[in-house]
């Protein structure tokens, strides 16, 4: 899924991160990026991948049913689960993202991105909300603007880098609609319309963002400031997108020292 650098947008133990929770962040974490590794890494065949896959779902399953898992990556998420109640669909919903990864290398429309980001990113919002017991409908929706929304951004940065693993993200349909073809992106053409296309593509992904902000003030504490830099982050590399002129082929954004300043200075409550 872009691999999504490991879930570099995950808030993984982070010092911000209460004590108490860290361990079950770890345990999500480390599921969703050995599942990911397997649909992403290596020299597997595509069958070995989704047979990989499928005893994940199978370890699942153990957990479900309160038997014990037969790895100690499961027999851990087992543990945050039974400790926080934690809900199993997400997990299935990951593994049918990743899954996907494996078979599907192209999106003809929005709706169909949107479909899989509600798989591949949605998900982590959705437990980490359930973990600080939080998981109202209001908050959900937020947080799923929020996880897609970094999904895009995510995305948007790596145009180049899923094109070398034989991935396009961007809507065919869109492509189309701004003619701009895969050429562009083999070659790594900026042209006007690429840049017209990725305007648009990152306003829509801000937008999204801008969204789901409301989340970063009805969480409180340690909890709320780690969104707010969640949400910061991400509205961060949309600038620095618009700054390069749309040029992620030689201009890849990533989030700096200054950038952490800046985004904490950004972060009190909104």
């Amino acid at each position: 899924m872009s691999s999504v650098e490991h879930y570099e947008n995950f808030p993984v133990a982070s010092i911000l991160m209460p004590k108490r929770l860290r361990k079950p962040v770890a345990a999500i974490y480390h599921f969703a990026r050995a599942a990911d590794d397997i649909a992403d890494e290596g020299g597997l065949s595509n069958e070995e991948r989704l047979g990989q896959l499928d005893e994940f779902r199978a370890e699942l399953k153990r957990i479900e049913t309160s038997e014990t898992p037969l790895t100690p990556l499961f027999q851990n998420l087992a543990a945050a689960v039974h400790s926080h109640q934690l809900p199993m669909q997400p997990f299935y919903d990951l593994l049918d993202a990743f899954s996907q990864d494996v078979v599907k290398k192209r999106y003809a429309s929005f709706a169909e991105l949107l479909d899989y980001c509600r798989r591949s990113a949605n998900p982590v919002g959705n437990l980490l909300l359930h973990l600080y017991d939080e998981a109202t409908p209001v908050n959900i929706a937020y947080s799923d603007a929020i996880c897609t929304s970094l999904q895009l951004i995510n995305f948007w940065q790596d145009v180049a880098k899923d094109y070398a693993i034989g991935r396009i993200y961007l809507p065919q349909h869109e492509l189309a609609q701004y003619g701009v073809n895969e050429d562009h992106i083999a070659q790594g053409i900026g042209d006007d319309a690429w840049r017209k296309l990725m305007q648009f593509q990152v306003d829509r992904a801000r937008a999204m963002m801008i969204s789901g902000k409301p989340l970063g003030s009805i969480l409180t504490g340690r909890i709320g400031l780690e969104m707010r830099m969640i949400i910061s982050g991400g509205l961060r590399i949309l600038d620095k997108l618009e700054n390069a002129q749309y040029d992620m082929f030689r201009h890849r954004p990533i989030l700096k020292p200054l950038d952490w300043v800046i985004m904490l200075g950004k972060s009190a409550p909104f």
